[in-house]
């Protein structure tokens, strides 16, 4: 929930001050759960959402209660996987991330009591499960406050424009970083605010 007193800490920068008098943030979505939304986000990559749905929609119809669960995830095959949609590469990824929540027994793990870069770290660990997925967990799953994805494209445009920023790559993010240091610790909510200001621009 976006508070006064957030709005009013983030309205001391002066260029994003325009920026959320100008857009109103929804209420969060309700993420269902880390090992869920891992596994729609892999099959989200690269895909338009109506796509991504379709596909996904696909997937859990493959489950008797719509549940993935790991254990029967794991016990299926390629085939299968792939007659739904999806790639092999994938497919591969979803098994990893089953396999991993298996073998570290994190269903029912306590979220809460890790830091945000205690679950970069942890879940990065998965291959095919990238820094900028585990930021968007932390965001829309978990609702961190104070997250910043300097990897993610929709942000670095609303900064570029906003700031007038005309690096790239390294010096872009450390640019980003920069910028964004006044925001802490609600950085997630400032990143909410711009990826709507962008879209309506």
């Amino acid at each position: 929930m976006i508070t006064p007193e957030i709005r009013l800490h983030l309205a001391q920068d002066a260029q994003l001050k325009p920026v959320l008098e100008s857009v109103e943030l929804i209420q969060w979505g309700s993420g269902t759960d880390v090992y869920c939304d891992l596994l729609e986000s892999i099959v989200s990559q690269q895909l338009s959402v109506k796509a991504a749905a379709t596909i996904h929609g696909r997937f859990v119809q493959l489950f008797d209660d719509g549940f993935p669960h790991p254990e029967k995830l794991l016990a299926m095959d390629l085939g299968t996987l792939r007659s739904v949609g999806l790639s092999q590469q994938k497919a591969n990824y979803m098994l990893n991330v089953a396999n991993f929540f298996v073998e570290q027994q994190l269903h029912g793990v306590g979220w809460s009591a890790m830091t945000d870069l205690e679950i970069i770290q942890r879940l990065t660990q998965i291959k095919g499960v990238g820094r900028w997925t585990v930021e968007m967990i932390l965001m829309f799953t978990l609702h961190r406050p104070d997250i910043l994805p300097v990897d993610d494209l929709g942000i670095q445009n609303a900064m570029k424009r906003l700031y007038r920023l005309e690096t790239t790559g390294k010096a872009l993010r450390q640019q980003m970083t920069e910028l964004a240091e006044p925001w802490r610790p609600y950085r997630t909510y400032a990143c909410r605010y711009l990826w709507k200001w962008k879209d309506g621009l």
